[in-house]
């Protein structure tokens, strides 16, 4: 064990003198019954004393407090950050039980990736950059009512999947300086700026800027081949979900394919106040038990 400060050990000496001097005292005027008549009962001397010195140990611990003890010791591994940007289709298709699947599922992803950065994106023909890239995941949870399809402007109607992704990239470039960065794009429809070779274009694009998309796609038909293409290229995978059940286990599957990462921490000095505190409450209670319990009262 080391210490912050060890120049404040000196004042340990304060104590110890204090402490010789109750010890080598001898009795003045005596107080009825208290140190009368020790001198056959050796463990009530004894009880004495330490009674006297619990005060003055106490001083010393306090002392060795505020030299700050310290010990070399590795801390917790530190949470490697996430940027996950959700990118989700507010088009009016995505109305109703689409939208109530799509908002449950990500409130829930959210919770299971509290230490993550999440950002939220809003996308019809057009885009919304609604929340930028945070850590206060609650903020994420309560836009979700303002993303609800049957609220947005006319010129959310139509569904750019490929102009979404390109905004959201854009964004998670200027915003995630550090960390793995990560799109779910939540949508239920096709694309009509996907065909083309655009698709693999557009991943070549999010791989490049070491993005990973995972779509889920709410819909009983299969996932559009461009989509698919499209999240392939940028090393991801694409789902299609019909239920609360199957979004529940597309996000778990998610969770799991990019899993929080800590960082390793090497050796450093660690406050180590939990010995001195135990010894100071111990002290604290052997004060109380002689002020209370085993010393007479003159009265």
């Amino acid at each position: 064990m080391t210490f912050a400060h060890p120049w404040v050990l000196l004042l340990v000496s304060v104590p110890v003198v204090l402490a010789w001097s109750v010890l080598a005292r001898v009795a003045g005027v005596t107080v009825p019954a208290d140190r009368t008549g020790v001198g056959d009962r050796p463990w009530l001397r004894r009880a004495l004393a330490a009674f006297d010195l619990a005060p003055l140990a106490l001083m010393a611990v306090a002392i060795a407090v505020l030299a700050g003890p310290q010990v070399m010791a590795r801390p917790r591994a530190e949470r490697s950050l996430t940027n996950i940007q959700i990118c989700l289709d507010v088009s009016g298709s995505m109305g109703g039980r689409n939208y109530e699947l799509a908002s449950k599922a990500i409130e829930e992803f959210t919770r299971a990736r509290e230490g993550d950065a999440f950002g939220l994106t809003m996308f019809g023909v057009e885009q919304v950059r609604w929340l930028p890239l945070t850590k206060d995941l609650q903020a994420i949870r309560d836009a979700l009512p303002f993303a609800d399809p049957m609220s947005q402007p006319s010129h959310m109607g139509g569904t750019m999947i490929g102009a979404a992704l390109r905004f959201c990239a854009r964004n998670m470039v200027a915003e995630a300086t550090d960390g793995d960065r990560l799109i779910v794009l939540v949508s239920d429809g096709q694309s009509g700026d996907l065909s083309g070779g655009a698709a693999r274009e557009i991943g070549q694009e999010l791989r490049d800027a070491g993005i990973v998309v995972y779509h889920v796609h709410i819909d009983e038909s299969s996932v559009p081949p461009d989509v698919e293409d499209l999240v392939a290229e940028t090393g991801g995978e694409a789902f299609a979900t019909t239920d609360a059940s199957s979004m529940r286990a597309v996000f778990a599957h998610i969770d799991r394919m990019k899993p929080a990462r800590f960082a390793p921490a090497g050796t450093v000095p660690l406050d180590r106040y939990g010995p001195f505190a135990a010894a100071a409450l111990a002290l604290l209670g052997v004060h109380a038990i002689g002020l209370l319990g085993m010393r007479y009262v003159p009265w």
